[in-house]
């Protein structure tokens, strides 16, 4: 169990999923120290949304060892959530992913192990698979680097199992499939396919329709960090978090489209297109090892999570902080 007594700190709080699960750690009378990215505009990303007397925001940096020391100070529990996901950008800018998805973890196991932490959960990704050999994928499934991105995501898995065998840290790597919802970044096929469609266009921008993910809706996937954080005797496990099902992108965009009443085309952007032998053609998680550990159980269905999401979107405040008409890598 997490410590109340304690801080519980996340790291890349500022984001997408870092944020939900902040959200969470409140509503349940935790402590939050929440990490956001130092950036000389001194702004906390979707921190900026949340106010709470029990909040703690903190800017910096886990590329840099002493300030992930100094972050860890106190605390009982840590969340790692911080790194760079965004796999297009991983082909352009692949060194920097190696500092902080790889080394940023190696600072946090560090500093975890120095400090003394009840436990530190560390996120992978389902993108560790690589297109599925078997379905639905398990944890004992092959990993497949099939990008910069997942490459380094498995190695930071690797370093966290590491510090486990090697030093008993209490660590725990939860292993999210397609986390999607409010906040996501334009990047991901789901909002900027909403985003375009709210913002007007006839002709809606996509890449590759044909694969197939398992999407979490985000409060589910918070929800899955919580309970991995808080379940007996899980040290050194990784952990899929799933739904166990399965949808192609064209029925994910379909679908969209019928939500919001839209009457579209769908483009091939090449842009937006992956390399061939880089795209994940089929994801399908196993949530058996979570749902036998925990009691944890996916609540959202994908056609209430879209739901949802398009609510948000469709809310000016919120349209207005995305850029539709523009590609982000």
């Amino acid at each position: 169990m997490i410590d109340i007594d304690k801080p519980v700190l996340v790291t890349g709080a500022d984001g997408f999923i870092g944020s939900h699960l902040t959200e969470l750690l409140l509503s349940r009378g935790f402590r939050v120290r929440a990490l956001a990215q130092y950036n000389s505009f001194n702004t906390w990303g979707w921190l900026e949304q949340i106010s709470h007397p029990a909040l703690e925001v903190v800017c910096g940096d886990i590329r840099d060892p002493n300030f992930c020391r100094t972050i860890c100070r106190g605390v009982g529990t840590a969340f790692h959530l911080a790194a760079l996901i965004a796999i297009p950008f991983s082909y352009v800018a692949p060194d920097s992913y190696v500092d902080t998805n790889v080394k940023g973890t190696l600072n946090m196991c560090q500093a975890a192990r120095d400090e003394g932490l009840d436990r530190l959960v560390v996120t992978s990704t389902s993108e560790v698979y690589g297109t599925a050999l078997y379905v639905p994928i398990d944890e004992k499934h092959p990993r497949q680097p099939q990008s910069p991105y997942s490459a380094t995501k498995i190695s930071a898995d690797a370093i966290a199992e590491s510090f486990y065998l090697s030093f008993d840290l209490p660590v725990v790597i939860a292993r999210p499939f397609n986390t999607y919802g409010p906040r996501q970044s334009a990047r991901a096929i789901i909002p900027t396919i909403i985003s375009q469609i709210a913002a007007g266009e006839r002709q809606i921008k996509v890449g590759d329709l044909t694969p197939t993910r398992d999407f979490n809706f985000v409060t589910d996937t918070a929800r899955g960090f919580l309970a991995l954080a808080q379940a007996d005797g899980i040290e050194g496990r990784d952990i899929n978090i799933a739904t166990g099902t399965e949808i192609t992108m064209a029925d994910t965009l379909r679908t969209i489209a019928r939500l919001m009443g839209a009457d579209v085309e769908w483009v091939t952007d090449p842009a937006r297109l992956r390399p061939g032998k880089s795209e994940v053609r089929r994801l399908c998680g196993d949530n058996s090892l979570i749902t036998s550990l925990t009691d944890w159980r996916p609540q959202v269905t994908i056609e209430e999570g879209l739901q949802r999401t398009i609510e948000w979107f469709l809310k000016p405040e919120n349209l207005a902080m995305y850029k539709a008409g523009i590609y982000n890598v």
